[in-house]
């Protein structure tokens, strides 16, 4: 069964949220985030990305710029910015995203729950970026962006919840991006960890590098620890605990090169051995096992024969790994697609105008809009034990960084 967590969350002065809160730090590069802090002195990505305070030429793996994230993080406390729950609390966090609400409980997943698989993974992760947020979570001494996590919908937990959501806020207010984020304080703190014991397992939605970075400090806290302690705050890192059926999954669409110079008929003819290609209106498939491809200022919908698809294996019958194996490795030679340059990931919540506009400005040379990932496929996969293909689920809205940080000791 799964151990969740109250904790002492250190968090933003109710009145200074919106300055402190930021998006998560793995979801821009580091231009994008210098822009976001520009005349935000108390933004989080000055602890979550502290080389936008460095100079471009600056070591961004630097020791002085993991250093700075800990002197940030304790000025944010010392001024005042952000205070320290005097007792372990547990929290309500609801996002609205236009007509889409979904509401997760924030408290902390024990690392043991994620290295014996009750917390289930479905994705790898890459050493450089595990490294990175490793040193970042030993170094500020706290977990400063919570993992995603998604469990199977349950009658007590959603009881608990309505409970909790009728109180007074303690946070309400709506990012440049639209979406409104709204924070409770629970009442019963023990009564979630109670009814999540009966809860079988958790799935990672989001933050797999983040999961697994914090289990990896933690476990090194836990090793160095004099007298270790299965409850001690190292061993649990921070997480939103979010009911399947209220996630909202996006499409991950594909922008490819070709480095071949064939023609807009020449890539058609061989798509055409793939499935049915046909001109279509349409810029999002309705449907699995059909994709809509934009080349040459034309929409295409391309369909695979359901026949050939093995719906009895939950990594072989997904879209993305279809068009991996099907499409981008023998038509474009794209065997590796975290590596290759000739190919591009594009989140769908930027629509298919990207798509449009970076095939159309001939830095690519067409792109592929998907049918997004369903939550089952997710859960599906990781009971399993499989893995995903790389870019396989755009999880909307994120959650933001900055209100909550968990203190390993």
């Amino acid at each position: 069964m799964v151990c969740v967590r109250s904790f002492c969350a250190i968090h933003p002065r109710k009145d200074m949220v919106e300055a402190v809160s930021a998006l998560p730090y793995d979801v821009m590069n580091t231009e994008e985030a210098r822009a976001m802090v520009e005349g935000k002195p108390w933004s989080f990505l000055r602890i979550s990305r502290p080389e936008v305070e460095f100079d471009r030429s600056h070591d961004p793996a630097g020791d002085e710029v993991y250093a700075r994230s800990r002197e940030n993080l304790a000025k944010f406390i010392k001024e005042g910015v952000m205070e320290t729950d005097a007792e372990p609390q547990v929290y309500i966090y609801r996002q609205i995203m236009g007509d889409h609400v979904q509401t997760g409980v924030v408290a902390c997943a024990h690392i043991d729950d994620y290295i014996e698989n009750r917390i289930k993974k479905h994705e790898f992760t890459r050493k450089d970026k595990e490294d990175d947020r490793t040193r970042h979570v030993k170094e500020t001494d706290a977990h400063t962006g919570p993992v995603f996590l998604a469990y199977r919908d349950d009658a007590a937990i959603d009881a608990l919840v309505a409970a909790d959501t009728k109180g007074a806020t303690l946070y309400d207010f709506v990012t440049e991006d639209g979406i409104r984020h709204i924070v409770w304080r629970s009442s019963t703190p023990k009564a979630y960890e109670d009814a999540f014991e009966k809860v079988e397992a958790c799935y990672i939605a989001d933050g797999h590098h983040r999961a697994a970075s914090a289990v990896r400090a933690g476990a090194e806290c836990r090793a160095e620890a004099a007298d270790p302690k299965a409850d001690a705050p190292y061993c649990h890192f921070l997480a939103v605990f979010f009911p399947a059926d209220q996630l909202k999954i996006m499409p991950y669409n594909r922008v490819l090169k070709d480095d071949k110079n064939r023609t807009d008929a020449e890539i058609l003819d061989a798509l055409s051995k793939v499935g049915k290609i046909e001109k279509t209106t349409l810029k999002t498939p309705e449907c699995p096992g059909t994709y809509c491809i934009y080349l040459g200022k034309q929409w295409y919908l391309l369909t695979i024969d359901p026949a050939t698809i093995d719906k009895d294996d939950p990594v072989a019958s997904l879209d993305v790994d279809l068009l991996q194996k099907r499409v981008l490795s023998p038509i474009f030679d794209i065997q590796d697609p975290r590596t290759d340059k000739r190919i591009d990931f594009v989140g769908g919540i930027r629509g298919t105008e990207e798509l449009e506009r970076r095939v159309d400005s001939g830095e690519m040379r067409l792109a592929v809009s998907m049918y997004p990932t369903q939550i089952h496929q997710i859960f599906a996969v990781s009971d399993g034990g499989g893995v995903m293909p790389p870019k396989s689920t755009w999880f909307e809205p994120k959650l933001r960084s900055g209100l909550f940080v968990h203190a390993l000791h």
